[in-house]
């Protein structure tokens, strides 16, 4: 065996004892139900990686997501002239200089939100969402409503997943709303799928076929986290599954229902971005008062990488490389995943190997961060608000579970590429 290999199988031997150790009741956890978890996202994963149909419906929706974005770049060439993309109206002295993130990736948001919307409204999305719930229940007997809004994480973002069993959340146990919240934390909404595709195309092959295939893996990982985390007591069982009402009443309705709501969202994404790359500057500006390290300064994403580093090369990364791949480990998880995602992007060549942006790819796909706390607390909290101290008491917790299942990914690929 491989030495890549035995440091992913003791890596996700790590995972599996640390979730234990953090479980609120170590006697009454499912290890069949856990190894059941563990077993389908394993098949999942060599079904999605390894089937040559699969490979083949990668190339498809890369194809798919270009064609996205040359839509949009026609939008925001039209609006913002050159800044959006258009031709330029003088000489680029440095390739690449004319890219400006908010007029050219960011839109994104707001189209792929739009065909979202309208993709509910035909009826496509339930469809799917609907056959992958199945899916959980059969495997993981998990109950029908938990299994909805998991399989819903795979497609919409942690707000909206839930609302797909909002009539339910006050019947469920708490195993089962932690698994619920899981599931968000550890997946991400499809209307920023293909942002973080467009962010990655330049370094990896088909980034939207591995971004898509994080979100599906991760859904049974998140269930086996979250019972290992909080087990089951109460017996659970909500079997009702039900569609959400869309308030759409035609396409064009439902396009414009869409556009709204990828506005707040694309809002809501350049704040996050300006605050935040704002306060890791001053961060990194406090830590230029203390002595330099090894002839360097200070940093947070040196510390980050110091803590984390171990982490990388049990998923499987070399040592040589777990330095930067725990910086970005810990930018995901302090931050959040796009920023991540930009800072791998923008590394030198040679620091990480194709393999290795791989596995991080994985391990970094999810929305387990302080930030999407808040936006989950506020949504969920909102919905059943009987239920609101349970829930913020579990926020914290499902940080932890959301980033133990994307880093079970992150392992699981390790092994098969």
């Amino acid at each position: 065996m491989e030495l890549w290999q035995l440091q992913g199988l003791a890596g996700i031997v790590f995972l599996v004892v640390v979730s234990w150790m953090l479980s609120e009741d170590r006697r009454r956890v499912d290890w069949r139900g856990a190894a059941m978890g563990l077993g389908v996202q394993f098949l999942l994963a060599v079904l999605l990686l390894r089937v040559a149909a699969f490979r083949d419906l990668f190339g498809i929706i890369n194809d798919g997501v270009r064609a996205v974005e040359a839509a949009t770049v026609a939008g925001t060439s039209f609006v913002f002239g050159y800044l959006g993309g258009g031709s330029l109206p003088f000489d680029e002295l440095h390739p690449g200089s004319s890219f400006i993130l908010g007029f050219r990736a960011l839109p994104l948001v707001l189209v792929v939100s739009s065909l979202t919307s309208l993709l509910f409204y035909w009826r496509i999305l339930p469809v799917l969402v609907r056959g992958l719930s199945w899916l959980l229940q059969k495997s993981m007997g998990i109950g029908g409503a938990v299994g909805l809004g998991t399989a819903a994480n795979v497609f919409v973002g942690m707000v909206e997943a839930p609302l797909f069993v909002r009539p339910y959340i006050m019947q469920m146990t708490r195993s089962e709303v932690f698994t619920l919240m899981t599931g968000g934390m550890a997946t991400i909404a499809g209307t920023v799928m293909v942002l973080y595709a467009s962010v990655l195309d330049p370094l990896l092959p088909e980034a939207m076929g591995h971004i898509l295939t994080a979100s599906i893996i991760s859904a049974p990982a998140s269930i086996f986290v979250s019972r290992l985390l909080v087990p089951e007591v109460q017996g659970g069982g909500t079997a009702g599954v039900i569609a959400p009402d869309h308030e759409a009443h035609s396409a064009i309705d439902a396009i414009t229902v869409g556009t709204r709501e990828g506005l707040t969202l694309l809002l809501n994404i350049i704040a996050m971005l300006v605050v935040l790359v704002a306060l890791v500057h001053l961060a990194n500006g406090c830590l230029l008062l203390l002595p330099d390290v090894a002839g360097e300064p200070l940093s947070w994403e040196r510390i980050l990488g110091w803590l984390l580093s171990p982490v990388a090369f049990l998923l499987g990364i070399p040592w040589a490389e777990a330095q930067v791949a725990g910086s970005l480990l810990g930018t995901k998880t302090v931050l959040n995943e796009l920023l991540a995602y930009f800072r791998m992007a923008q590394l030198p060549p040679g620091a990480l190997s194709e393999r290795s942006m791989v596995i991080l790819t994985y391990a970094m796909c999810g929305f387990a961060n302080f930030g999407s706390l808040g936006i989950m607390i506020g949504g969920m909290g909102t919905m059943a608000p009987e239920r609101r101290s349970e829930i913020v008491g579990l926020g914290l917790k499902s940080i932890v579970s959301g980033t133990i299942a994307t880093f079970l990914t992150g392992a699981i690929v390790g092994l098969l590429i």
